[in-house]
C-alpha cells in the first residue's frame, strides 16, 4: 500500500500519483463524473460502475470529452445486487463508493428505498472488497449532513452524529458499517465526508443550481428556508480530495472532512449569485422546499484540519470562482433543468 508521504511525493514529482485500477460507484452522478475525469487526468484504469437501464443512459458520463470516455470501462449493475457488485469489484485495486441515493426530500417519501441502496449497497461493496485480494483501498462517501445542526463551529471530525433525515441516517449507519469492516476484517477502509459540494452538472433539486437556473428564467424564484448556512466546495476540489485521501495510508480507518471552512446563509448565497448574473433576485418562499423544521440543519462549516495534516488537502476554489463555472455552465445547458418544478 501506499503511504501518504509518498503518494505527496509522487505528484510533487510528476503530477499523478501511481496508475490504479479503480472502481467509480455512483459514475454516473455529478461528483461520480467528475472523479472519473479526475482519475483518468491523473492515469488511473478507471472502471465505471452505472446503474442499468434499458436506454443505455450512461448519465453524465455522456458529458464527458471523448478522450475520457473513451479510455474508461463502463460496468452496469445495482448496488443492491450483491453479485453484479461483486463481479464490478474483482481486479480492482482502489474502490471509490459514491453511489446512493442523496435527495433528501426523497427520503422522506421512500425512506426504505433509501436504506436499501445506501446501506445494503455499501455492504455489498465492503463484501466484495473484503474478498478481493487486490483491493489496496475502499474509500466511502459520507456527507457533512451526518452531523446534522452545528453543536460548535467548526464542525471537526470529532463531532456527535445526529441524523436528522432518513438520508443523514443511512449514511451515518453506512460510515460505522465501513469502520467496522476495517477494525473486523482488516479492510482498508477510509471515509470522505464532504460538506456540500457544487459546480457544473449538478441537478436542480441542489440549491445552486436551483438558484442559477430560476434566475435565469426569471429574477423573481422559490426556495425554501433563506436561513440556514452552509460550506460549499467546489466540486473539483472535492474530487481532487478522493484522489488524494485514496493514496495516503494515514486516513485508514478515520472518517476526514473536506470542504473550504468558510460558510453563508442561503440568503447570502441568492445574493452572491444574483450580483455575478447582475440580476436583483426576488424570493418567494415555497413551503414544500421547507424541511421539517427539526430535520432542517441549521449550519454546516467544515473543520479541515485533519485532512490538511493527514494528505495535504485545502481548496483550491473561491466560492466566485465556482459559481461563474457553474453559472456558465447552466446558461449553456438550460434546456435540461425543468425550471419551475420542483425537483425532489
Amino acid at each position: 500500500m501506499m503511504s501518504c508521504d509518498i503518494g505527496v511525493k509522487e505528484r510533487q514529482k510528476s503530477g499523478k500519483v501511481m496508475g490504479k485500477k479503480t472502481l467509480v460507484t455512483g459514475a454516473a452522478g455529478f461528483i461520480g463524473s467528475h472523479l472519473v475525469e479526475t482519475l483518468v487526468e491523473a492515469g488511473h484504469d478507471v472502471r465505471a460502475f452505472v446503474r442499468y437501464n434499458g436506454r443505455d443512459d450512461r448519465g453524465h458520463l455522456d458529458r464527458l470529452p471523448a478522450q475520457i470516455t473513451n479510455s474508461i470501462e463502463i460496468f452496469r449493475g445495482d448496488l443492491k445486487d450483491p453479485e453484479s457488485v461483486r463481479k464490478a469489484v474483482r481486479g480492482q485495486e482502489w474502490v471509490l463508493h459514491l453511489g446512493a441515493l442523496i435527495a433528501i426530500p426523497y427520503s422522506y417519501q421512500n425512506p426504505l428505498d433509501v436504506v436499501q441502496t445506501n446501506v445494503l449497497g455499501t455492504c455489498h461493496v465492503l463484501d466484495a472488497a473484503k474478498d478481493c485480494d487486490s483491493i489496496e483501498r475502499v474509500v466511502l462517501t459520507s456527507t457533512s449532513e451526518v452531523y446534522g445542526t452545528a453543536q460548535y463551529v467548526p464542525i471537526d471530525e470529532s463531532h456527535p452524529l445526529v441524523g436528522q433525515s432518513p438520508y443523514a441516517a443511512t449514511k451515518i449507519a453506512s460510515d460505522a458499517l465501513g469502520l467496522s469492516y476495517y477494525r473486523s476484517f482488516g479492510l482498508p477502509v477510509t471515509v470522505l465526508r464532504p460538506f456540500n459540494t457544487f459546480g457544473p452538472r449538478q441537478s436542480a433539486r441542489a440549491i445552486i443550481p436551483s438558484i442559477i437556473s430560476q434566475a435565469l428564467v426569471s429574477p423573481r424564484i422559490r426556495l425554501g428556508s433563506l436561513d440556514p448556512r452552509r460550506d460549499l466546495t467546489y466540486v473539483k476540489d472535492t474530487a481532487s480530495a478522493f484522489v488524494t485521501i485514496a493514496g495516503c495510508d494515514a486516513a485508514l480507518g478515520r472518517s476526514v472532512n473536506v470542504g473550504r471552512g468558510e460558510d453563508l446563509t442561503i440568503g447570502e448565497l441568492v445574493e452572491t449569485i444574483g450580483r455575478l448574473m447582475g440580476v436583483q433576485i426576488e424570493v418567494q418562499t415555497d413551503e414544500q422546499r421547507v424541511r421539517p423544521a427539526k430535520s432542517e440543519v441549521g449550519r454546516l462549516l467544515a473543520g479541515t484540519k485533519l485532512a490538511q495534516e493527514l494528505f495535504g488537502w485545502k481548496s483550491q476554489h473561491s466560492l466566485e470562482q465556482g459559481l461563474e463555472a457553474t453559472i456558465a455552465y447552466i446558461r449553456e445547458h438550460l434546456s435540461d433543468y425543468k425550471v419551475g418544478q420542483y425537483t425532489t
